[in-house]
C-alpha cells in the first residue's frame, strides 16, 4: 500500500515542462488562449500577430515575447 503523502505521478511532467519541440500537438493550431495572450503581448511589443501559429511555435513566441515585455516573469 502507498504511503498516503505520495501521489503516483509525482515525477511524471506536466506540459509547462516538456519541451515544445517533444509535444505531439505541437503543430496543431494554437488555442484560442494562447491566441489571445499572444496577441497582447504582440500588441505590447510593436510586433505582428499571426493568427496562423501551430501551438508549438505560438508557445515559443509567447516565453520569447514575455521577457521582452517583462511579462511572465
Amino acid at each position: 500500500m502507498a504511503d498516503a503523502t505520495e501521489t503516483p505521478k509525482s515525477d511524471a511532467p506536466g506540459n509547462a515542462e516538456k519541451p515544445v519541440d517533444d509535444w505531439v500537438t505541437g503543430d496543431e493550431k494554437m488555442t484560442g488562449a494562447q491566441s489571445s495572450y499572444l496577441k497582447t503581448l504582440c500588441e505590447e511589443a510593436g510586433e505582428p500577430f499571426d493568427p496562423d501559429m501551430s501551438k508549438g511555435d505560438a508557445s515559443k513566441k509567447i516565453d520569447a515575447l514575455q521577457s521582452k515585455t517583462g511579462r511572465g516573469s
